[in-house]
């Protein structure tokens, strides 16, 4: 038996989503910092399975649900929501160190309507003692009816095959959707812009994370020489911004592009050339136009 599906991943910020993906699919295909809503685009991620639960899991990464204060927010739950809609199941994520806050209840309240059968996972299971584990279950098991409820800790895999397990029983039978070699449908492009995001937000603070968006201008291949080079521009909103990305003798742009690089050549085992601009796109986060522009589709 064969079984295919999409499983949508959904839960408030930063409670280990893009850990859980990348541990899920084997692979780095979503960036991840400590900094709540990192991920601003739905992230496909696909693993194939072998017997005994052969099939195709097809994951579907989501922005943190908020309330949204910019358009490029209101953007990103455009995005959970279509995602809801469009998957088989759903993996809804509590961390287990902040146990249910109200942002938690409002989701579990927002899938009342029982349109898709839902597992509970709570995660971060590692940073917590199991004693108190116990009356968190008990608690959860109030928000829905859920198919079932799993500790885990994304960060180190314990609970992950209980999970696979779980799926598996609820997708559907069917062919699969993508070829066996594939663990992503993002493009190199994509990629390449997401690694270079994650380094500016592990490097900088305050606004200056959420105020920048990164677009590959150039991705050119030399496959005899097994060489990429890469030109992006980092857009950020305010001169001000700007001075903090460049730093003081361009020493903070010179470590994002460090760091970047040494990943990227990791990624794609290739020797990366990489040149970063930055330009300011004056409050581009409040402009839909903008967004759009900048790839937020």
């Amino acid at each position: 038996m064969f079984k295919t599906g999409f499983i949508g991943i959904i839960g408030r910020p930063n409670v280990g989503k893009s850990t859980l993906i990348n541990r899920l699919v084997g692979e780095k295909i979503a960036i991840t910092t400590h900094k709540p809503q990192t991920t601003r685009n739905r992230i496909t991620g696909i693993k194939n399975m072998p017997q005994p639960l052969a099939g195709q899991f097809i994951f579907v990464d989501t922005p943190g649900i908020h309330r949204p204060q910019t358009a490029l927010g209101e953007k990103m739950l455009e995005e959970v929501q279509e995602t809801i809609q469009g998957v088989d199941l759903l993996v809804f994520m509590l961390d287990a160190q902040a146990g249910i806050i109200r942002q938690d209840r409002a989701i579990a309240e927002s899938l009342k309507d029982g349109s898709h059968p839902v597992i509970l996972v709570i995660n971060k299971i590692d940073l917590v003692a199991k004693a108190t584990l116990l009356p968190l279950i008990d608690e959860a098991r109030h928000l829905l009816p859920f198919i079932a409820i799993l500790p885990l800790s994304a960060v180190n895999g314990e609970g992950i095959a209980e999970l696979y397990r779980e799926i598996w029983s609820l997708l559907p039978e069917g062919p699969p959707l993508f070829p066996d070699d594939l663990f992503t449908d993002q493009t190199e492009r994509f990629l390449a812009s997401e690694i270079i995001r994650e380094k500016i937000m592990l490097l900088t603070h305050q606004e200056v994370p959420y105020a920048t968006a990164v677009v590959v201008e150039l991705f050119k291949e030399d496959e005899e020489r097994n060489f990429i080079r890469i030109a992006a521009t980092i857009n950020v909103e305010k001169d001000s911004q700007k001075g903090i990305i460049i730093g003081k003798r361009g020493a903070m742009l010179k470590e994002i592009g460090r760091r970047a690089r040494l990943e990227l050549e990791e990624f794609f085992a290739a020797k990366i050339f990489l040149e970063l601009f930055v330009r300011v796109r004056k409050d581009w986060s409040k402009n839909k136009r903008e967004i759009r522009d900048l790839g937020y589709e």
